[in-house]
């Protein structure tokens, strides 16, 4: 198949919304980044539960409750453009140890989804990503300094 004749079916699968381009390895960065933001909805939950620190639970309340929304309109964004996502993966829960586990753990995702949001060039979706970090920055804060 010559250049041309592909180009002109890359653009009628386009139009149908059939197929769609991505960076190289961007759609599963995309699904490996939202199944890690998924999972944080209940490890974040199951700390909230076992942690004996009144500040730190309801830290922990903002955070869960804050994310499904967000992570639900990344999906949906997403998903608009792109199709659907198939292919989550799923990650095990840990007890709550302390505050610094916690703390840590919540760093480490910021750094995750700092690095796999360069999966998607789409402003309005790297828009959605900064409340998503803005969400883990501001749960940090409280985690930190409000005790």
């Amino acid at each position: 198949m010559d250049i041309r004749t592909k180009e002109l079916l890359k653009r009628e699968a386009e139009l149908r919304g059939i197929v769609f381009e991505q960076k190289e390895g961007g759609k599963s960065d995309y699904v490996e980044m939202i199944s890690l933001l998924l999972h944080s909805r209940n490890q974040t939950h199951i700390l909230h539960l076992q942690t004996k620190s009144y500040a730190e639970h309801k830290a922990l309340n903002d955070y869960y409750d804050g994310i499904v929304g967000l992570v639900d309109g990344l999906v949906e964004s997403y998903q608009g453009k792109y199709g659907i996502i198939s292919g989550y993966k799923s990650y095990d829960i840990s007890d709550y140890k302390s505050t610094e586990s916690t703390i840590k753990y919540l760093s480490e995702l910021c750094d995750k989804v700092t690095k796999l949001r360069k999966c998607c060039d789409d402003s309005w979706i790297q828009n959605q990503i900064d409340n998503v970090c803005e969400l883990i920055n501001s749960t940090l804060y409280k985690l930190r300094f409000l005790k």
